[in-house]
């Protein structure tokens, strides 16, 4: 398990550097992230988007950026194009979204033609380093698929185990959460949540344990299962919060981050590479730990296929 963004940054630091494409590379907060960490000797980088601005920006960072590192694009629609091509034909390991609507760069990477989906669907998971719980917390899906019926749920369940799992995690610990720990037939999340702990249990997801439906409360607090009688390894442990829709994510991420003093990443997986997707006002340490994520997957999925 990761316990903390530091713990985050060392694992990183430790394995081979990855190379970055960013796709309008010409924001202050993305490139201060990106270089910084190349800085620290984590990354490598390809710079899309317009020369002259990415050269300025870098100079008033005070980093001298090779002009052979940048690639011209006169739109966001074509740096997303190029980013994902570098992908494809190996000269990345994963993407960065930079200055630009995040429909801009999915758009490019589901293209049938010349994306790199893997014919499933991609999902968002939100990484909290959350004051009070002992490791890194997941939650998914906040930000791709509104309202995911039962097959949507596997898949975001399937792309955030083997996230995990590419980040070292060996049996992650996945609570379909619900605002009930039973089952009931007008309650149709901790239907589909009895359902996800069965596909567990049939190996649909790899090596990894789901419980649900569960209450939040138990899913995170061991006293709070042990007061109500809940037996199951999830509780006081839960590395992943399956969430009931994409709304419930949202909330649950803001609120954390708002009124917690959460701090968070945010990274879409279910395609051929892992996606540092943040919103355009994120600051520079969210982007940062966003690359560190990625590069830790990127790692791992290159040492898997060798």
């Amino acid at each position: 398990m990761i316990h903390s963004f530091t713990e985050l940054r060392e694992r990183a630091g430790a394995v081979r550097p990855q190379t970055v494409a960013v796709a309008c590379a010409h924001d202050a907060h993305t490139l201060e992230a990106v270089l910084h960490a190349a800085q620290e000797g984590i990354l490598n980088y390809l710079l899309i988007g317009h020369p002259e601005e990415i050269l300025s920006i870098g100079r008033s960072l005070g980093h001298a950026i090779a002009p052979e590192t940048i690639i011209p694009a006169a739109t966001d629609e074509e740096a997303a194009a190029i980013a994902v091509s570098i992908v494809r034909e190996g000269r990345a390991g994963f993407l960065q979204k930079g200055l630009m609507q995040t429909a801009t760069i999915l758009k490019a990477v589901v293209n049938k033609q010349t994306g790199i989906g893997l014919g499933r669907p991609m999902s968002h998971v939100a990484l909290l380093e959350l004051p009070g719980y002992p490791k890194l917390l997941g939650v998914t899906d906040g930000g791709m698929i509104p309202n995911p019926d039962l097959e949507g749920k596997k898949a975001i369940a399937h792309n955030a185990v083997a996230m995990f799992h590419d980040l070292g995690y060996e049996r992650p610990l996945v609570s379909a959460v619900c605002a009930a720990e039973n089952v009931s037939p007008k309650i149709i999340e901790t239907v589909d949540a009895a359902a996800l702990k069965q596909a567990a249990l049939e190996g649909a997801f790899g090596p990894c344990y789901v419980e649900g439906p569960i209450s939040l409360d138990l899913a995170l607090s061991r006293e709070s299962a042990q007061i109500k009688g809940y037996e199951s390894p999830v509780t006081g442990e839960t590395d992943i919060l399956l969430v009931p829709g994409m709304a419930a994510g949202n909330m649950m991420v803001k609120s954390l981050v708002l009124f917690a003093g959460a701090r968070m990443v945010g990274v879409v997986t279910g395609a051929k590479c892992p996606i540092a997707l943040n919103s355009r006002s994120a600051s520079f340490e969210e982007k940062y730990h966003s690359l560190l994520v990625c590069a830790l997957m990127s790692s791992s999925r290159e040492e898997n296929a060798e």
